[in-house]
């Protein structure tokens, strides 16, 4: 989430292109698959609100919101549902795939099935016209896109605005693996670094991390392709971070030619791949640290944003 959309959420806030930003806290979207456990959504809003202020969102700029306190967008959701078929939903990549991760099979919450229709009403009631994303939620973009057109054909001309997809510069930030190699990295998988981890759980993390299985002997020649490892070097370090943490090497080309032909044990990547992560991570969680010990603020910014 930091890599494919929160950073760029960042980036759009400080660059004065845009004239309102708005970021919702997604706490009905996320009963739609933990309807048993409203505790765990109620708690997590104020995670995901730390992690949200800790990345740099500024609540002065950026206006932060709580999905289930606007029930216009429960209204406006209800609205849509008759715009879309049952078979376009199940055609939807995303949530097929979201569905086999959960093994749902044929007990599938109606409100998991219908939330790519939420998530239009989420971005249509702001007339956003812009939603940095990941590469994963494209077919949502496009779901909302043609939700919007019928809108448009059937009730009239512009009255909701199609909005476009910003995904990340960086290839590799479209969608960043788990650290287990699987293709998504998902709290439900277990797979994921925290914004709110310690420098030790991070570590622990990387030193565990799904490399090259064949790389058995230091002196074998290493894949990079797949290998988590080198594709969060790709999406996290930067020229300088080898002048700094790994001289010995000019740049990342020249490491992953190293691994390649053999040589160059996992270990020695994984340390520098740690240098890289913590020096991305620390002032994060710093902030983060911060927030956490004027929690009431915190939620006078969620109460003033969802006011808003």
């Amino acid at each position: 989430h930091y890599v494919g959309s929160l950073k760029r959420r960042v980036e759009l806030q400080n660059s004065g292109e845009y004239k309102n930003i708005y970021i919702m806290i997604a706490d009905a979207q996320a009963l739609t698959d933990n309807f048993d456990n409203p505790d765990k959504v109620r708690q997590n809003i104020m995670e995901v609100a730390l992690d949200y202020l800790s990345v740099g969102l500024n609540p002065d700029i950026s206006t932060i919101f709580i999905q289930s306190m606007v029930p216009e967008l429960t209204e406006l959701t209800f609205y849509y549902m008759n715009l879309v078929t049952l078979a376009r939903l199940q055609l939807n990549p995303t949530v097929k795939s979201e569905i086999q991760m959960r093994d749902f099979k044929s007990s599938i919450p109606v409100g998991f099935l219908c939330y790519p229709i939420s998530q239009a009403a989420d971005i249509t009631a702001f007339k956003a016209d812009t939603v940095p994303v990941g590469e994963d939620q494209l077919p949502m973009i496009e779901q909302t896109r043609e939700i919007v057109r019928k809108f448009n054909h059937i009730y009239g001309e512009d009255v909701l605005i199609e909005p476009k997809a910003l995904l990340p510069d960086n290839q590799v930030c479209m969608r960043l693996p788990g650290i287990d190699g699987k293709a998504k990295m998902s709290k439900s998988l277990g797979n994921c670094i925290y914004l709110s981890d310690t420098a030790e759980d991070v570590q622990k993390k990387i030193m565990s991390m799904y490399t090259d299985p064949d790389h058995i002997k230091v002196s074998d020649p290493g894949k990079i392709e797949g290998n988590c490892v080198f594709t969060y070097l790709d999406a996290f370090c930067k020229p300088e971070h080898f002048e700094k943490y790994l001289p010995e090497y000019e740049n990342l080309d020249a490491l992953k030619a190293h691994y390649q032909r053999g040589g160059l044990g996992d270990v020695k990547v994984k340390r520098f791949l740690n240098s890289v992560m913590q020096e991305e991570l620390a002032p994060i969680r710093e902030r983060r640290l911060e927030w956490q010990a004027k929690l009431p603020e915190v939620v006078k910014i969620l109460e003033e944003g969802t006011k808003k």
